[in-house]
């Protein structure tokens, strides 16, 4: 009776499992389909052509504009129904900066579209309404995701499968053309440097796309193309945000939720100016950094060398800074006795998978370049600081996951609650109850100071009648033993109370000043400074051709890696 009892629900799991199968394998071959067209495109195939490119990448947009149309308007229709929430996904910071960078994506297609008409004249159909299609699929899907990423769904589970993975691939693939245009733009930079650093051997081919014809207005044309590139890391950024978002509400179709009150966890800035000041001074020099590097390099082969001289000892500056701080975040951790939450989170669990993903390309870049050193036969000073830069990269990276992960998995505290309850005894029981007789007096007019009259809480019992002298003494003094008693478990309580808040201080300031740290190594290789492009040691050593392909595989994984801790490293602020 129990097996017959208990097969339906066996059963009812195998259709949910197949439609999960069938979905991810329609998803990969969206995006093998995409990847192949894309490469075939960068590498001048015969026959394929941009449009080819910018015509499937359009399609895959307007299906997804027509399912996510779908999806809001059967949403409206059923307004009136409790649905299930998953309330670790889609917090409201990351819908904050998701629309932050989705603005910016505006302002890059409006810029293409600009560029458009400039060059309408040699240019196909085809980059017109790619920009336009894209504007109007990145303001609903910013809308959708809004209004829905919380969303659980437990209805036409099948059919929303297909359009949840459709969208995440959609995503990824509008991320790898942005990559690869962004990356196109960074190796043309990059040959034109090769010269001032002495590498004259190397073959200087430019590699642009660049349309074949005049443009009609010579300035316009100008802002546009160059604005477009220092538009791109946040297009970039944006549907990789979005992508993780879209697959965390596929992990949750058909997901039982266990109905919980969630504790909300606010940021605020009290108690973390530490952390702040000295993150805001590492992005401050940063930026500072960078526009001397961009400046300087390619100049001269001086000024090259100076340029990498200097970033290489800021970041070992920097990375030194964020290790010592993870280390000792890290023994805090060890210092503490508290259990870590493993309930089921599709959310948690992708921010740990992607943390430990993306440092990957980091570490493949940082071994190349050691190997690179090791190997090399001959060594210009400044390749010298690569080595402790790339070592730190590894170290630090490692040390910083380990953090992350163990924050994002550790239950919150509920100190406050216990701290409530003792003020409520305290109150009840101490001379805090000595204010009544003032406020009796107030309203009487008279005063009445006879504190055995006043009710003990505590003990459960209420004194308002005459006793004699030996048992109002016998009260008094298990009154003032009861007081001594509590003082004592209170100042207990509030010592260790403070130690553990001194310990949350410190772990929030180290939280706030990583989190402004990796910002401020996400922008150098987003804006186009990366020495593993310039120093040219690595392309001596493994030719010039497959460490850029190295470079230009890696170099993605590694600035969503820093954006990606960045948003863990605010949420770890907050549950701290």
């Amino acid at each position: 009776m129990e097996q017959a009892a208990g097969s339906p629900a066996v059963g009812g799991s195998y259709p949910q499992k197949n439609a999960e199968i069938l979905s991810s394998q329609y998803g990969i071959n969206l995006f093998l389909a995409g990847l192949l067209l894309t490469f075939a495109w960068a590498v001048h195939a015969v026959g394929i052509s941009k449009s080819h490119l910018l015509s499937y990448l359009i399609t895959l947009m307007l299906i997804q504009l027509l399912w996510m149309l779908w999806y809001l308007c059967r949403s409206c229709t059923q307004r009136r129904l409790i649905r299930d929430k998953d309330t670790h996904a889609g917090a409201r910071w990351l819908k904050c900066g998701i629309t932050l960078f989705a603005v910016i994506t505006l302002i890059l297609d409006s810029f293409k579209i600009g560029y458009y008409i400039d060059f309408s004249n040699c240019l196909s159909p085809t980059e017109g309404i790619f920009p336009v299609t894209h504007a109007v699929h990145t303001i609903l899907q910013v809308y959708f995701l809004w209004c829905h990423a919380k969303d659980v769904i437990q209805s036409f589970k099948t059919l929303e499968r297909f359009g949840v993975i459709h969208s995440v691939f959609t995503n990824l693939l509008l991320w790898t053309n942005g990559v690869l245009t962004e990356s196109k733009h960074q190796l043309n930079e990059h040959k034109e440097r090769l010269i001032t650093l002495g590498f004259g051997n190397i073959t200087i081919v430019l590699d642009d796309h660049a349309p074949q014809c005049n443009c009609t207005t010579t300035t316009l044309c100008s802002i546009f193309s160059q604005g477009i590139y220092y538009l791109y890391p946040f297009n970039i950024e944006y549907h990789i945000l979005a992508s993780t978002m879209l697959y965390v509400l596929w992990k949750n179709i058909g997901r039982k939720v266990e109905h919980h009150q969630q504790n909300k966890t606010p940021f605020k800035f009290h108690g973390i100016t530490v952390g702040m000041i000295f993150g805001l001074i590492v992005l401050t020099s940063t930026i500072g950094i960078v526009v001397v590097y961009l400046i300087q390099i390619g100049g001269s082969k001086i000024k090259s060398e100076l340029a990498l001289t200097m970033f290489y000892l800021h970041a070992i500056f920097v990375l030194a800074l964020m290790c010592t701080a993870g280390i000792v975040a890290l023994l805090i951790y060890r210092l503490e006795d508290r259990s870590l939450d493993n309930s089921k989170n599709p959310a948690r669990k992708l921010d740990a998978e992607l943390l430990v993903g993306t440092a990957a390309g980091s570490w493949l870049l940082s071994w190349g370049s050691i190997l690179a050193i090791i190997c090399a036969q001959a060594h210009p000073k400044y390749t010298w600081y690569n080595l402790p830069y790339s070592v730190l990269v590894i170290i630090e990276k490692y040390i910083q996951n380990l953090f992350i992960i163990e924050s994002i998995h550790r239950e919150q505290e509920r100190v406050n609650d216990d701290i409530k309850t003792l003020r409520i005894v305290t109150v009840s029981c101490g001379s805090t109850l000595s204010l009544t007789p003032l406020y009796k007096e107030i309203y009487n007019g008279t005063a009445t100071r006879d504190t055995t009259e006043v009710p003990c809480l505590f003990k459960g019992n209420i004194y308002g009648r005459e006793n004699d002298g030996a048992a109002v003494a016998t009260e008094e003094m298990s009154q003032d033993n009861s007081s001594v008693m509590h003082s004592a478990s209170d100042f207990s309580f509030y010592s260790r109370n403070s130690v553990t808040n001194n310990k949350r201080r410190i772990l929030k300031n180290i939280a706030a000043f990583l989190f402004l740290c990796n910002l401020s190594l996400w922008i150098p290789p987003a804006f186009g400074c990366r020495p593993e492009y310039d120093n040219g040691l690595e392309e001596i050593v493994f030719g010039f051709e497959p460490w850029i392909i190295v470079v230009n595989l890696a170099m993605p994984f590694s600035i969503f890696y820093r954006m990606h801790s960045a948003a863990s490293l605010f949420e770890v602020n907050c549950k701290t």
